[in-house]
């Protein structure tokens, strides 16, 4: 007899008999449970093997015997649900606990934290959303681009704590002159599947940029000799090593499998590789053959929880959520913010007055005051008055603008984000007070970046994150996928690119990253909304959980001290 139907038979009988410790007999539950007297010894066997109830037999004829329940239906079932949360099965889980979210987020809270089993440690962490494109050539948000750090490597790294710029594939590089540069390859590097790095992977790799706007000016990649990559570029660009450090920069094998494949299931040469992605969870495991450091934690689980919305998930090791009195001990301030993007070209925002509008009724101070703290759980923003923070570029006090003709808006903005419906609905709310109507597209963030039905939409409602601290950071949000170019003026965009170039030609200019951030706003392309701190919550007995700039924690060095857990 399976399992499950075991738990069925003892419903039945606790349900007839209403939990209520019993005289019956053989001949009764038989009757009870549908079968014959030969197997109702049997059940009623197994179930007082699993302690389920106590069986009393009735000593000479005509007797009762003594029924005793020793668990009752909801704890069974509460138990069912346990393992089956433990194996992943969270909707089943759900369902068996008679779709209460509340009950099943409690469950889940008591298998997340920390673990060792089988003597490897297991860090378990809960987040709101599925992971369904870690392919680093795609757009990413946030979290993705965190997670495919941890997936793959570049030829460069930035070590985020110094800021600077240090080796990652290539141990060494050199520049013979600002166009033509050189690497060298660290020998007997291994991919997640096994197979052995080599120049070809470089090569096919870096080739794939030349389709993206940040990385035009290289020409051609050739490797003159074994472990060796030489890069020419068509201008002079004395920063290649640092531009190189960038998420689409990450190398993969040269023969990738089906784009599903690699979004769902990338093979990177990193400290971790992906054994399970679904809608349920991300379970990465260390890669024993990492040319670096092996990583210190076995095993990070990344539970998703669609559908629990009594709270908000962060990363955070040891609870579901933060209570609003408990803080993490460490919050940052986000590198980027939420904004408006303004489609200038075919959009609303090509005309003056509408513009003006826009920038005089969609700011940060109108839109906060109207957006629902309960809607947004823990997330705790403020409002920005620059695309980063400590940029003051808009004005809090612009003067009112009329309102144009009367017509409707379009907005779009990626789905599956805890806070975008409650800025969309504080947007439909100031419009609506000037008669406005306000049509909204949830699209996928995909869809989103590569501009599709970019003619009909009026304006986007997206958030910028930056990978590290430094200025040059901000460039990469600035050219991502044409999502800025394809909606502003190309004189405008191209007086700006020429900045950047002449920036990359020299080798002690300041990045002008916040020249171009300054002239985004003031323009009125980009409405800056709001910055929003971020946390780990370090407490407890993980070692080296440290905050970095995409609001996560670097899994390989992180630890677990022997006895801080049972």
């Amino acid at each position: 007899m399976s399992g499950q139907r075991l738990k069925t038979q003892f419903q039945r009988l606790y349900t007839h008999f209403s939990g209520q410790d019993s005289d019956t007999n053989l001949q009764d539950i038989s009757e009870i449970l549908f079968c014959t007297r030969r197997n109702v010894r049997m059940v009623i066997n197994k179930m007082v093997d699993k302690g389920w109830i106590e069986w009393e037999p009735a000593i000479g004829r005509g007797k009762q015997s003594r029924l005793v329940f020793q668990s009752t239906d909801t704890e069974l079932q509460y138990h069912h649900a346990r393992k089956l949360v433990a194996d992943g099965k969270l909707e089943p889980a759900l369902e068996a606990l008679g779709n209460d979210a509340n009950r099943l987020a409690q469950l889940i809270q008591e298998q997340l934290g920390l673990t060792t089993q089988k003597g490897r440690q297991i860090v378990r962490v809960p987040y709101y959303r599925a992971f369904t494109n870690l392919n680093p050539l795609r757009p990413l948000r946030r979290s993705e681009q965190h997670l495919v750090r941890q997936i793959f490597n570049g030829l460069t790294r930035m070590n985020e704590e110094k800021e600077e710029v240090e080796g990652d594939l290539a141990h060494h590089w050199e520049s013979f002159t600002p166009r033509h540069w050189r690497f060298y390859l660290r020998p007997a590097v291994r991919f997640h599947d096994g197979s052995l790095l080599d120049s070809q992977d470089v090569l096919v790799s870096l080739e794939r940029l030349k389709s993206h706007r940040l990385f035009r000016h290289l020409e051609t990649i050739t490797s003159p000799f074994p472990n060796t990559i030489d890069i020419r570029l068509s201008h002079d660009d004395r920063r290649l090593p640092d531009l190189l450090t960038n998420i689409m920069a990450v190398i993969q094998p040269a023969m990738l499998d089906t784009a599903r494949e690699a979004e769902l299931f990338p093979v990177g040469t990193g400290p971790y590789k992906v054994v399970q992605n679904d809608k349920q969870r991300l379970i990465l495991e260390a890669f024993d053959q990492y040319f670096g450091f092996r990583a210190l934690i076995d095993v990070v689980e990344i539970w998703i929880l669609t559908g629990v919305t009594a709270c908000y998930l962060q990363p955070s090791t040891d609870k579901i959520a933060t209570p609003v009195h408990e803080v993490p001990e460490r919050l940052t301030l986000d590198e980027g913010c939420n904004y408006l993007l303004m489609n200038r070209v075919n959009g609303l925002a090509s005309d003056p007055e509408w513009l003006a509008y826009f920038q005089s009724r969609l700011g940060p101070v109108p839109l906060l005051s109207r957006m629902n703290p309960g809607e947004i759980g823990e997330i705790r923003l403020i409002n920005a008055y620059g695309l980063l923070p400590g940029w003051t570029d808009t004005n809090p006090l612009i003067s009112p603008a009329p309102v144009p003709a009367k017509r409707m808006v379009t907005l779009a903005f990626p789905q599956h984000h805890p806070v975008y419906h409650e800025v969309a609905r504080a947007i439909e709310s100031v419009l609506a007070e000037d008669g406005l109507r306000l049509k909204v597209m949830e699209m996928s963030n995909t869809d989103v970046l590569m501009g599709k039905h970019a003619e009909k939409i009026d304006l986007w409602l997206n958030g910028m994150s930056m990978s590290h601290h430094r200025d040059d950071a901000f460039l990469a949000w600035f050219y991502s996928f044409d999502h800025i170019f394809r909606v502003m003026p190309e004189t405008e965009f191209e007086a700006l690119d020429q900045q950047v170039v002449h920036w990359r030609a020299m080798a002690s200019q300041p990045c002008p990253s916040h020249d171009i951030g300054s002239i985004l706003v003031r323009s009125g392309q980009v409405i800056p909304l709001f910055h929003a701190w971020l946390g780990v919550n370090s407490a407890g007995p993980v070692q080296g959980m440290e905050p970095n700039s995409m609001g996560w924690f670097d899994f390989k060095s992180v630890w677990l001290k022997p006895g801080s857990t049972s």
